[in-house]
């Protein structure tokens, strides 16, 4: 408000090169405290001045100066568009050849900040020539420039095939799975990013990040102390199993859905997250693998976490992948039945207790519950689950259940005492059911295996 910006201007061009590091840096910071300062640093034309003596500079005025660029790009696509308009990239791409490693970090920083926003800022990185360089960066010696260069390379790939093409045919994964046992946990969270962003996209990627060896390596990610270490791990599994039954029979063969088990069971939270889809996505490729899933004992966790996690989202993924786990044969649905899982799946979908805001929340883990439900009950012939619910389901739920019995009941005595002891025959009796629907068929399938007098 003072008028500073222009003032720190012209020291940009002062003849005492201290002088010029330390107004550059001011303007970074002024630049990295909110959208409108830098902004302002855009309108003040203050970059092409800054870029102007870069390439003659020392290394201190160079790194000052990426870290303007790096403060104005992050903000926003548009303003990261202004760094790339001014001729920005070519300056930070000659700064990654410098010798000195602050100053690659620095310009690595800088451009991962710009490509983060979409792929068409990520494409004029990528133009620039940037990615051979920041291949070489991963390969230096100093971590803290490892870490910056795998976190641009994942900044890159993520927002398409394309993009992440470029950075596999520069070699990035073969430098990118040697560091996966590296001791820096924040080196390893950002290189499990990075491969994750790659295998993301296609089968044929996630062949590739795959081939590179790194199981049974990333299964030790998932007991490390460093949460997000686990997180990310879980993501790059999560990200491989999802496109196709052979990767997924790959993964497990390495025992991967066992140390995922064994990851969800270890933490709260989001952290949960990614290994709950990775067990929904396996067991949802085939009767087999979702079998790997029931015998590697991934049912109760999954449970656990429909009981125990406060977060929608979380609960809603549990829900998915029971489902998952419980549609393919009875036997299936069986094994989520006897965990007792259906009584928790219904009275979530009953549960009416909550806020306006967490029941919009809510309804979507609502379907989630429901579809599960469905998918689970469509297959279960375990009686005591279905007795358990038959008492407390909605009609449109209880249609299910009652169909359910009424496929049982004829081929089974013992199911037809322990129905009539249990109050489940009478249950039925009190089901209004519309003349000629399908719910009432069933309940006249499941009278015709009594006598009469047993009826009324």
């Amino acid at each position: 408000n003072s008028g500073v910006m222009t003032l720190l201007r012209p020291l940009l061009l002062d003849v005492i090169p201290n002088i010029q590091q330390t107004a550059a840096l001011a303007l970074g910071r002024l630049a990295n405290y909110n959208d409108v300062l830098a902004e302002a640093v855009v309108k003040g034309d203050i970059l092409p001045q800054l870029l102007c003596s870069l390439s003659e500079q020392n290394r201190f005025y160079k790194k000052a100066a990426a870290f303007v660029l790096r403060a104005v790009g992050k903000h926003s696509p548009q303003l990261a568009q202004s760094v790339v308009q001014c001729g920005a990239l070519e300056m930070l791409v000659i700064c990654l050849e410098d010798f000195d490693p602050g100053v690659k970090e620095a310009a690595s920083w800088a451009l991962g900040y710009i490509a983060r926003h979409n792929s068409e800022l990520s494409q004029a990185v990528v133009d620039a020539g940037a990615i051979p360089l920041l291949v070489l960066c991963i390969q230096e010696p100093e971590i803290a420039l490892k870490r910056i260069a795998a976190s641009t390379l994942s900044d890159i790939s993520k927002h398409s095939p394309e993009l992440a093409q470029t950075v596999v045919d520069a070699g990035a994964i073969a430098h990118l799975a040697q560091l996966i046992l590296n001791p820096d946990a924040k080196l390893k969270r950002q290189v499990l990013s990075a491969l994750s962003q790659i295998a993301k996209h296609s089968v044929e990627l996630a062949e590739l990040v795959v081939e590179a060896e790194i199981f049974p390596v990333v299964l030790t990610c998932l007991k490390d102390s460093d949460e997000y270490v686990k997180k990310n791990g879980a993501t790059l599994i999560r990200e491989i199993v999802k496109h196709t039954p052979e990767l997924s029979q790959l993964i497990v063969n390495a025992g991967g859905v066992a140390a995922v088990i064994d990851c969800i069971g270890s933490c709260r939270g989001t952290v949960r997250l990614p290994g709950i889809m990775m067990l929904g996505y396996v067991a949802a490729h085939s009767e087999n693998l979702s079998m790997a899933v029931i015998v590697s004992k991934g049912i109760p966790p999954l449970c656990a976490c429909l009981i125990e996690e406060q977060e929608d989202h979380i609960k809603a993924a549990a829900a998915w992948a029971l489902g998952q786990i419980g549609r393919h044969t009875p036997e299936h649905a069986c094994a989520v039945a006897v965990a007792n899982v259906l009584p928790v799946l219904l009275s979530i979908y009953m549960d009416t207790h909550s806020s306006e805001d967490l029941q919009i929340k809510a309804s979507i883990f609502v379907a989630s519950a429901m579809r599960a439900l469905k998918s689970i009950l469509q297959k279960c012939t375990y009686l005591p689950a279905l007795e358990q619910l038959l008492h407390d389901a909605p009609p449109n739920i209880i249609k299910h259940i009652v169909g359910q019995f009424s496929k049982v009941l004829p081929h089974d005595s013992k199911a037809r005492r322990f129905f009539v002891t249990t109050g489940g025959l009478k249950k039925v009796q009190e089901i209004k059911a519309e003349p000629g629907s399908l719910l009432q068929e069933y309940i006249n399938t499941i009278n015709n295996c009594y006598p009469e007098e047993i009826v009324r």
